[in-house]
C-alpha cells in the first residue's frame, strides 16, 4: 500500500538516533559485501568506486568470440533505454523509460516475472522532458531486519518510490519534484547508509536545482542542498574550499548571478554518483545555468557546472570545483565520478576522483579535499579551451568560439552534447586505465532571447550539429569514438573511432575486456591493452545503457539494454526531420535510423550461449491434473 511521508518531530529523531546510526552502518557494510560478490550487481557502476569494473574472468579475451545469447527480455516499451539492470542475490530488476515500469526476474528462469510495478503518472510529464523518456536505472537497499530489502525507484513525473524488493509492494512515495515548473526525474537513486540520494532534471526548463537525501526506510526527507542561491540553501560547511580557496568560497551562490536569475538558474544534477566511505563524502556534478544564451545571465553563475563533494549524513559541501564558469555551451557537468587510489608524478599516494566532462576535459581531483591533480583535453580537437591552468583551476578560453548575441559562432568543438555525456565509463584497478565512450560532435550556435515561463522550454539557442573534425562530415558519421586514459600521465593508450556516439558507456573486466553498447545497434567487446576488436553481436536495437557482468550457479553473463533514443535518438524516435530539432541532435544523428529502429528490452550472453535453458524442461507448465 502506497503511503506518503509526514515529519516526525525532532525530540522522536534524537531517540532514534543511536539505533539509526547502528542500522546504517549495517546497511552501507551490507552494500558493500553484496558489491563484492561475483553474483551481484548492487548499484550503479557496480560500487561504490562507480568504476563499472568486475574481477571476472570467466569470459577473458581468448574465448570472447564464443559469447552467445543466453537469454531476452523484451519490457514492451520503445523509448530509450539507459543504464543497466541490477541483479541481487539471483533475482534481476529491470527498469524501462516512462512510464518507469519494474520487474524482477529470478534468474533460474528468468521467462517468469517475479513481480512487475506500473506507476500510473500523469501523462503531463512527458510534454515537459527534455530528451526523451529515459531513465537511468534503480538502487537497491539491503533492509534492516525491520525494514525489507528495498527497490529504489524515481519516476518521470517527480515521485520516488521504494517497492519491497521481494514482493514489489510499494512500501513509501514521495513527490521530490514538480512537472509543473518543469522538474522532473530522470535519475536513478543512490542507497548511502540509511539514506536514498535523489538528484533533480529540468534545467532547459528554468528550474533550480537541488540533491536530496531521504530516510531510506520512511521517505522522510533528511536534507536538501541547492546548487544555487544563498549559502544557508548550499548547505556550505564552515570550512567549504578551505584548501583551495580560489575555487571561491561564500556568497557566491547569488553573488555570481545578477539580480535573483539564480531562482530560475538551472545546476540541476541528472547522472552519476559516487561515495567513499572513508571521507564519508557523496561525489556529483551540477549540470548547466539556465537559459543556455549567456547575455541574459552575466556572472560566474556559480555554484552550477561544480564538481561536489558533500557529506552524505548532513549534505553539508566540504568542497566545489567549477569547471566551466559562466557556461556558454550546455556542457552540463553531471557525467560519471570514478574513484581510484594511485600515485601522482610526486609519487604520492592519493584517493582520487575523474570526470570526463561534457566541456571536452577529463578532469582528476584529490576526493578529500578537491585538489586539482590533471586537466586534460578528451580529444586534441577540443577548441573552445586551449587548456586548463592547474594553479587556479580555470579553463583558458579561445574566445573565437564564445557565444553572444546577434553572431553565430561556428565549429564550436565539443557541441553541446559534450565530448562526453551521460555515459557510464569504467576503470581497470590493474592497468590504472579509464576507457571511456566519447562523443565527437561539434556545433554552430545562434542564441536568442526569450522570456521565461514556468514549464516551458527556457534555453534561448538554436543548434546545428554534426560530426569533429576526425569524422565523417559529408556522410555525417563518425560521431564517437572510445579510449583508454591514464589520469596521471594524461596519455591515452589506445583510442578508436565509431560511427556513432558512445553514448551508453563501458564496462571493463579482469578478463583483459572492455565491453560497450553503439547506438547502431551491436555490443563490442575490446583488448583492454590494444583496442582491438575482438567480438561484437548486432543487438535487437541501439543501445543508449552501459553492459553489466555477473555470474550464476558458476556461469559469467554479460547483460546490457537494448532500446536505441536519449538525446541522439530524438529524431528517429519522435519522428522528426529539422536539423536543428532536438536541440540540434536531430541533424547530428541524421543517419541513426538507417542502421537501427525502436525496441526495448535486456539481452543476456554467456560462453556458448550457456544458460537456465539448456535443460528444456525449465519454465515447462506442469498440468495439476492427474
Amino acid at each position: 500500500m502506497s503511503r506518503f511521508v509526514t515529519s516526525v518531530s525532532a525530540l522522536a529523531m534524537l531517540a532514534l538516533a543511536p539505533a539509526a546510526l547502528s542500522s546504517a552502518a549495517y546497511a552501507n557494510d551490507k552494500l558493500v559485501e553484496l558489491s563484492k560478490k561475483d553474483e551481484n550487481w548492487v548499484m550503479p557502476g557496480k560500487n561504490y568506486d562507480s568504476n563499472n569494473f568486475s574481477e571476472l574472468k570467466q569470459i577473458n579475451k581468448s574465448n570472447v568470440k564464443q559469447l552467445r545469447p543466453a537469454w531476452t527480455f523484451s519490457t514492451g516499451l520503445l523509448n530509450g533505454h539507459e543504464g543497466a539492470p541490477l541483479v541481487v542475490d539471483g533475482k534481476m530488476y529491470i527498469h524501462t523509460s516512462f512510464p518507469n515500469n519494474t520487474f524482477a526476474l529470478g534468474l533460474d528462469d528468468p521467462g517468469t516475472i517475479l513481480w512487475q510495478d506500473k506507476p500510473k503518472q500523469n501523462p503531463a510529464a512527458r510534454a515537459v522532458a527534455c530528451c526523451d523518456l529515459v531513465n537511468r536505472g534503480l538502487a537497491y537497499w539491503p533492509g534492516d531486519g525491520k525494514t525489507p530489502a528495498l527497490i529504489l525507484k524515481t519516476q518521470l513525473d517527480g515521485n520516488v518510490a521504494a517497492l519491497n524488493a521481494e514482493t514489489g509492494e510499494t512500501v513509501w512515495k514521495v513527490e521530490n519534484s514538480d512537472i509543473k515548473v518543469g522538474s522532473t526525474l530522470t535519475i536513478a537513486p543512490y542507497v548511502v547508509k540509511d539514506k536514498v540520494i535523489i538528484g533533480s532534471s529540468g534545467a532547459e526548463l528554468g528550474v533550480r536545482g537541488y540533491l536530496t537525501a531521504y530516510d531510506v526506510k520512511t521517505g522522510e526527507q533528511v536534507w536538501r542542498a541547492y546548487a544555487t542561491g544563498p549559502d544557508k540553501d548550499l548547505l556550505l560547511a564552515s570550512d567549504f574550499n578551505i584548501k583551495n580557496p580560489h575555487y571561491g568560497q561564500k556568497g557566491l551562490g547569488t553573488g555570481t548571478w545578477e539580480g535573483d536569475a539564480w531562482k530560475i538558474g538551472g545546476g540541476t544534477n541528472w547522472g552519476w554518483y559516487a561515495y567513499d566511505p572513508g571521507t564519508n563524502l557523496i561525489y556529483f556534478g551540477t549540470g548547466n545555468p539556465a537559459p543556455w544564451n549567456e547575455t541574459m545571465r552575466p556572472g560566474d553563475n556559480k555554484w552550477t557546472m561544480t564538481i561536489f563533494g558533500r557529506d552524505a549524513d548532513t549534505g553539508e559541501a566540504k568542497f566545489g570545483y567549477q569547471k566551466t564558469p559562466h557556461d556558454e555551451w550546455d556542457y552540463a557537468g553531471v557525467n560519471v565520478m570514478m574513484l581510484s587510489e594511485q600515485k601522482d608524478k610526486d609519487g604520492k599516494a592519493r584517493k582520487l576522483l575523474t570526470h570526463p566532462d561534457r566541456n571536452g576535459i577529463v578532469y582528476t581531483l584529490d576526493r578529500t579535499d578537491g585538489s586539482l591533480v590533471s586537466a586534460n583535453k578528451l580529444d586534441d580537437t577540443v577548441n573552445v579551451f586551449k587548456s586548463v591552468d592547474l594553479k587556479t583551476g580555470q579553463p583558458v578560453r579561445d574566445p573565437e568560439y564564445g557565444t553572444r548575441m546577434d553572431h553565430l559562432a561556428k565549429d564550436i568543438c565539443p557541441s553541446a552534447m559534450g565530448y562526453h555525456n551521460q555515459g557510464h565509463d569504467s576503470y581497470d584497478p590493474k592497468r590504472e586505465l579509464f576507457f571511456m565512450g566519447i562523443n565527437h560532435i561539434c556545433m554552430d550556435w545562434e542564441p536568442f532571447m526569450l522570456p521565461y515561463r514556468a514549464g516551458q522550454f527556457f534555453v534561448g539557442a538554436t543548434l546545428n550539429m554534426y560530426p569533429g573534425p576526425k569524422g565523417d562530415r559529408q556522410n555525417y558519421e563518425g560521431l564517437g569514438q572510445i579510449k583508454a586514459y591514464n589520469a596521471i600521465t594524461g596519455d591515452y593508450k589506445w583510442e578508436k573511432m565509431e560511427r556513432f556516439a558512445v553514448w551508453g558507456g563501458t564496462m571493463a573486466t579482469a578478463g583483459d575486456l572492455v565491453f560497450y553498447g553503439t547506438l547502431d545497434g551491436y555490443l563490442k567487446a575490446r583488448d583492454s591493452d590494444t583496442g582491438d576488436l575482438l567480438w561484437k553481436f548486432k543487438i535487437p536495437s541501439g543501445a543508449i545503457g552501459y553492459p553489466m557482468t555477473y555470474t550464476h550457479k558458476g556461469t559469467q553473463y554479460v547483460a546490457i539494454y537494448y532500446g536505441v533514443g536519449g538525446w541522439p535518438g530524438v529524431g528517429l524516435v519522435f519522428d522528426l526531420a529539422d536539423p536543428t530539432a532536438g536541440l540540434g541532435a536531430v541533424g547530428a544523428f541524421k543517419k541513426l535510423a538507417n542502421y537501427t529502429q525502436m525496441g526495448g528490452g535486456v539481452i543476456v550472453f554467456s560462453l556458448d550461449g550457456k544458460g537456465p535453458y539448456d535443460d528444456p524442461n525449465v519454465g515447462e507448465w506442469k498440468s495439476a491434473a492427474k
